[in-house]
């Protein structure tokens, strides 16, 4: 539901936050930052600045005060919807009428000059599958015959990954070890990853939570989902494929997860909702429980780009390896991976993060991974450098980025999520 602070025409006093930047005053993400030797505190992205909302809490309701004082944010995503949106009311006043100007101004700290951080203490991970088009052609590299097994239209496959490793956008990807079966191998050996891989995917941050054994209706899950990120779902496939079977995912994917700090909150993003692509004929209908009418998605596109040491020295830019929308890349939605996850009355957290899983298009512009792009190493991608690349080396640097666009609305950004390939010390 749009409202006053979506009005394409409103504008911030604050330089840097007009249309086109990725934090106009249409956005306002939150995040947890720090500078030099400083505590870590929730700020508001606008324009290349952040303002530091501990500054500004005589202009804040006082009931919120403590929330957004903490070092992360769970309390005030446990808040629910009603005080998001009133909290967006309140700021894109603020940052919009230039009466607050003198008293805001000094509250703004540049976003170059500080350290951002993961904005919640995470404590629960899981991650999603509902990239169709990555399960397809992943499932094609190792099952020909047989790409997609008959349960996933059925149901959204998820795993649980690791809190304690998710780190925020900047932090070196320390290259992983553990057991590998080369082709011609009749043993593992043990040894740093040679098929390190990156994957783009969108997370959920959960808001207000259910009680043990309470399920999330169908038609309550957008309550429960209090914003978006960038997520990297960093994964070494020489160990994944070794390891994975029966169980699934462990250390190929436990390392490290990505995520960008900031969370673009489901408000921002309201102008910018779409239908969920139809199901292919023949396709099996969801569940009941999986199912509402004008279920939706998010218009955002996405953009993964890679750049090499040898790059970097000769000072070309990064090489893009993929664009798409994720809408058209998923198969569930995210209000249905939410019902999912509680259907058997799990309890969500304040806090807690959820990935899409890998969000490839139909087209090989739009592919997620280098493990779809180079067609599991046989088609290396050939770089302007004269370099190619299978997979991730050491000094190599992947970005993501997502932005939004509508007519009628101003555009919105993600921020970066970023991390540079870095060999074990």
């Amino acid at each position: 539901m749009t409202d006053e602070t979506h009005d394409p025409a409103l504008v911030s006093w604050v330089s840097g936050a007009e249309p086109g930047s990725d934090f106009p005053v249409q956005n306002l993400p939150l995040g947890i930052f720090s500078e030099t030797k400083g505590r870590r505190r929730p700020g508001v992205a606008i324009g290349d600045y952040i303002l530091d909302l501990n500054g500004i809490s005589d202009l804040l309701d006082e009931e919120w005060r403590r929330d957004l004082s903490q070092p992360v944010l769970n309390g005030w995503l446990a808040r629910g919807p009603d005080a998001h949106r009133d909290l967006r009311a309140r700021l894109s006043e603020i940052l919009s009428d230039e009466r607050y100007r003198d008293d805001v101004e000094p509250q703004l700290i540049g976003q170059s000059e500080v350290r951002m951080h993961v904005p919640c203490l995470v404590g629960d991970y899981s991650d999603f599958y509902v990239g169709i088009h990555h399960a397809t052609n992943v499932g094609r590299l190792f099952r020909p015959d047989n790409p997609l097994l008959p349960n996933y239209k059925y149901v959204p496959i998820g795993y649980h990954g690791r809190a304690s490793s998710i780190r925020a956008s900047g932090e070196d990807v320390i290259r992983p070890s553990g057991q590998r079966l080369a082709p011609d191998a009749e043993a593992p050996e043990y040894g740093p990853s040679r098929r390190l891989d990156y994957e783009l995917e969108l997370g959920l941050w959960i808001g207000r939570g259910n009680k043990l054994g309470r399920p999330i209706p169908i038609d309550e899950a957008d309550e429960h989902i209090a914003g978006w990120c960038l997520l990297n779902d960093w994964s070494a496939r020489d160990l994944q494929a070794w390891e994975y079977q029966p169980l699934g995912p462990f250390l190929a994917k436990n390392f490290l997860t990505s995520v960008s700090p900031w969370i673009v909150t489901s408000e921002a993003l309201a102008p910018f909702r779409v239908p969920m692509p139809p199901r292919p004929k023949g396709d099996p209908e969801p569940l009941d429980y999986l199912r509402r009418e004008n279920d939706d998605a998010f218009a955002i596109q996405l953009e993964a780009t890679l750049s090499t040491k040898g790059m970097r020295e000769k000072g070309l830019p990064p090489h893009v390896l993929s664009r798409g929308t994720a809408s058209a890349a998923m198969y569930w939605s995210a209000a249905q991976i939410v019902t999912h996850h509680a259907s058997n009355g799990c309890n969500l957290q304040p806090g807690d993060l959820i990935g899409t899983g890998t969000l490839s298009t139909d087209s090989d512009s739009g592919l997620g991974s280098l493990l779809e792009i180079s067609r599991g190493g046989k088609r290396p991608v050939e770089l302007p450098s004269g370099e190619t690349r299978s997979f991730l080396e050491d000094g190599d640097e992947v970005t993501l980025r997502a932005w939004c666009e509508a007519e009628g609305a101003v555009r919105i950004g993600f921020g970066e999520c970023v991390g540079r390939v870095v060999p074990r010390r």
